[in-house]
């Protein structure tokens, strides 16, 4: 079960307050052995505690306020924060009473006086009965071990799902203008019977994806911030983005601009939705994607759409680091670096940086023996290689430890191959001695260089927060990969080796 946050703040702010003429939700529910419960509900992906029964007697519990409830999917939840069962509140049912037993929750619930409530129970154990149905199938199925037990399934699952499908759509035309249509609508497939054929005679896949995408969001309002208070909308969002959206950052980004215009600034749903994509594409999960990220930065913070959804420091918190991120994207030219390899050592230490204790000391020592500094250099320019793999990585580093090696092998079996590859190993500290054992010792080969004049910023530059951290560059220096650990680095060489090949 999700995490229950006791607090009516999501990501800002607090809940928007609706005309105040009460509510009064009474349960009673036989066999409960609970002295307190709570009323919760959805909203967006996390839930909240709304009300709170302090004293439960034989199972009857009352939340009463003098505030209406917003419109919504809530549940009633357990001392032990176990959820009990769902239902809906609406304009029209901030008073109604509901029936059920501990002993079988589900064939007793009863809504004493909402219609809208009880048709929503009656669904709920539809749907339950349906996938009991096919969970009982499937045991059959593997205890009988039949051979074409996947054709046998699929054929089943799709009887259930045309069931439920069918049931959804009756379901919605009989409750139309209703809040439980609108969330059997949410969580119902858009599909269609009348589909073309290709020219190769099957079905046209590319017909249906695109019928598919163009009615997803049919029948749903991007104004109502109720849309956002049910175990639907959530798994909707993620599953258009996740799935039906091509995962090109720019296709995203496209789609993203789409919905933000279909909601209304200032309300919930607005500034859940951009709080939503900030957070999932600033550390995605697909290579690249967090360009989507950057553009939301340049967009919505740097426009002022953020104001009102994050305070001003975090708006400048998130600025900054789309300001860090921007020129490392994809297909940009990775940032210059100025470092000093192991003979250099020698020229630099001579002149007091490794005894310096101040910034001001390193800039004073810096700029008296600049032209002599720049002579020690060994920047990333200058590195000519088809394929170089720049890696930050520290000695004491754990993972480090455990990668090293690993890219080391890799890059001796390139070296058999005769392919130009290089790595540009960056040493992120400054404890020399002990770096330079530590190369000796393991026979790493590599360009090995560090920021011996501090005049890089690493954490800036690159992004470099933790290690190791690893880009692959090609032969103009352009990022081709980021993010990556060691068992990626054949394959993104190998597609890279293709691009040039195609070139």
């Amino acid at each position: 079960m999700k995490k229950i946050t006791l607090s009516f703040v999501l990501f800002f702010g607090l809940m928007t307050v609706q005309a105040q003429t009460g509510h009064e939700i009474k349960i009673n529910l036989k066999n409960c052995n609970d002295t307190v419960a709570y009323l919760a509900f959805y909203q967006f992906d996390k839930l909240y505690i709304s009300d709170t029964c302090q004293k439960v007697v034989n199972g009857n519990i009352i939340f009463k306020g003098k505030k209406n409830l917003d419109k919504g999917v809530y549940f009633l939840l357990s001392q032990a924060k176990g959820n009990y069962f769902d239902f809906i509140i609406d304009e029209q049912s901030q008073k109604q009473q509901i029936n059920s037993d501990k002993a079988n929750l589900l064939e007793n619930l009863k809504a004493v006086n909402s219609k809208q409530n009880e048709n929503f129970f009656n669904y709920i154990r539809f749907v339950t009965a349906k996938n009991k149905e096919f969970e009982g199938f499937k045991k059959s199925i593997k205890e009988q071990k039949k051979p074409d037990s996947i054709a046998l399934l699929t054929k089943e699952y799709k009887v259930l799902n045309d069931g439920i499908l069918e049931n959804d759509a009756n379901t919605i035309a009989q409750n139309k203008g209703t809040y439980l249509a609108d969330i059997i609508n949410l969580k119902t497939e858009k599909t269609t019977k009348d589909i073309p054929k290709a020219s190769n005679g099957r079905p046209d896949s590319i017909f249906v994806y695109n019928y598919y995408k163009k009615h997803f969001w049919d029948g749903v309002n991007f104004q109502d911030d109720a849309m956002l208070r049910n175990p639907f909308f959530t798994n909707k969002i993620k599953q258009y983005f996740n799935t039906v959206v091509v995962q090109h950052p720019d296709s995203v980004c496209v789609e993203i601009d789409r919905m933000m215009l279909k909601t209304k600034k200032d309300t919930k749903m607005n500034m859940l939705l951009l709080a939503y994509f900030t957070q999932t594409y600033e550390i995605p999960k697909l290579m690249g994607m967090d360009k989507v990220f950057v553009y939301m930065v340049d967009n919505y913070f740097k426009t002022g759409k953020a104001k009102g959804v994050y305070d001003e420091s975090v708006i400048d918190i998130i600025i900054k680091r789309g300001n860090v991120l921007a020129p490392l994207q994809l297909g940009k030219t990775a940032p210059e670096l100025y470092m000093i390899d192991i003979p250099g050592h020698d020229v630099i230490a001579k002149m007091g940086f490794d005894t310096a204790k101040t910034s001001d000391e390193i800039t004073k020592i810096y700029y008296a023996n600049k032209p002599e500094i720049e002579k020690t250099y060994v920047t990333l320019s200058s590195i000519k290689a088809d394929y170089l793999i720049l890696l930050f990585w520290d000695v004491d580093c754990g993972h480090c430890q455990k990668e090293v090696p690993k890219i080391l092998e890799m890059y001796h079996d390139f070296q058999k191959e005769k392919k130009d590859v290089k790595v540009f190993g960056v040493y992120t500290q400054n404890e020399f001695d002990k770096y330079k054992k530590y190369i000796i010792d393991n026979k790493i080969d590599w360009i090995n260089v560090y920021d011996g004049v501090h005049i890089n910023n690493l954490k800036e530059k690159y992004d470099v927060v933790t290690t190791p951290v690893m880009y692959i560059l090609d032969k103009n220096k352009v990022i081709k990969a980021k993010g990556i650990g060691s068992e990626a680095i054949k394959s993104i060489i190998t597609q890279m080796e293709k691009e040039y090949s195609k070139k």
